[in-house]
């Protein structure tokens, strides 16, 4: 069922990767009552803050992109930071959101949700089949409680709640700090530097042999909007572009996107990380979606986007 563009939308988390795209999909579609919220207005970890919120603007759709993120440093350094504070988000907003009768919630989780030695591709049936990957358990164990959560008020009161597991994501709004950004955005950066200050290379870690998937932000924002659409059922959706990339590959095209016409050096004495990661998307597809910006070109869209926001740096 199409969305009803005067619908009142609660995006929280508007102001992340996830959540500026969601809200750009929903302007773009003509959607008029979005309500936003930035975290100094209305703190999502104070219950009676959510619940005085829900009850005065009594949103009809909830998308919920908000959650306390970071790399392995911070999971490492603060896990009972990261596994409070994103329990207390997800409970407070999808019980306010039970209480006052919103007529469906999607709640976005991560790939990291999956066991470390996860089949690959990974399906949605992986699900706490085995150990998670130690480095991030923390974000991840809350998660996974967020997707029993929606399941949970499905199955006790018919709650439409439903939940998305997205692959890699990059693009507009991401975040490319030298110390705690992912691949993706980390290349882009090192290559651009690289170019501004006429290195003659950009020496890269490990031997470029892992397969990645990556998925443009704005694909996922249009498969949240469908999956709000298509999609009332209890088990969670991978997102995902069902494409793997070689961190080779993925260097090789960023160089180029970015015009770097020095030499990419591989230092294999690095680690390597995982040798593959991906998302099986097929449930999805099978729904009737698919994404529609491919690598090359969302690469494209990224620089041109980093170059306006931290080029002048």
């Amino acid at each position: 069922m199409p969305i009803d563009t005067s619908a009142k939308i609660f995006v929280a988390g508007h102001r992340g990767l996830v959540g500026s795209a969601v809200v750009r999909k929903l302007y773009q579609l003509g959607c008029t009552n979005l309500i936003l919220r930035t975290h100094s207005d209305l703190d999502l970890t104070n219950q009676s803050a959510v619940e005085s919120f829900f009850a005065d603007e009594k949103p009809q759709y909830v998308i919920l992109a908000a959650a306390k993120v970071g790399g392995i440093h911070a999971n490492n350094t603060y896990p009972a930071d990261f596994i409070t504070i994103n329990l207390q988000i997800q409970t407070n907003v999808i019980v306010s959101s039970f209480n006052h009768k919103v007529q469906k919630l999607l709640f976005l989780g991560s790939s990291c949700i999956y066991p470390k030695f996860a089949p690959q591709p990974i399906p949605e049936n992986a699900l706490l089949t085995a150990p998670l990957e130690p480095t991030n358990e923390w974000y991840a164990i809350a998660k996974i409680a967020g997707i029993k959560m929606c399941q949970a008020y499905r199955l006790q009161h018919n709650f439409d709640a439903i939940s998305a597991m997205p692959t890699n994501l990059y693009g507009t709004n991401d975040n490319f700090h030298p110390e705690n950004s992912h691949v993706l955005p980390a290349l882009l950066r090192r290559f651009h530097e690289a170019k501004v200050n006429n290195l003659d290379k950009v020496v890269v870690w490990g031997t470029g042999s892992p397969l990645r998937e990556f998925l443009h932000v704005d694909d996922l924002a249009d498969a949240v909007v469908f999956l709000l659409e298509n999609y009332s059922d209890l088990e969670h959706v991978n997102v995902g572009s069902g494409k793997e990339v070689s961190i080779k590959e993925l260097a090789e095209l960023v160089k180029e996107v970015v015009g770097f016409k020095g030499e990419l050096v591989w230092d294999s004495t690095k680690p390597d990380g995982t040798p593959r990661k991906l998302m099986d998307a097929s449930k999805l597809v099978g729904l009737g979606w698919t994404p529609k910006i491919s690598l090359r070109d969302g690469l494209v869209d990224t620089y041109k986007w980093y170059l306006e926001n931290y080029g002048k740096q």
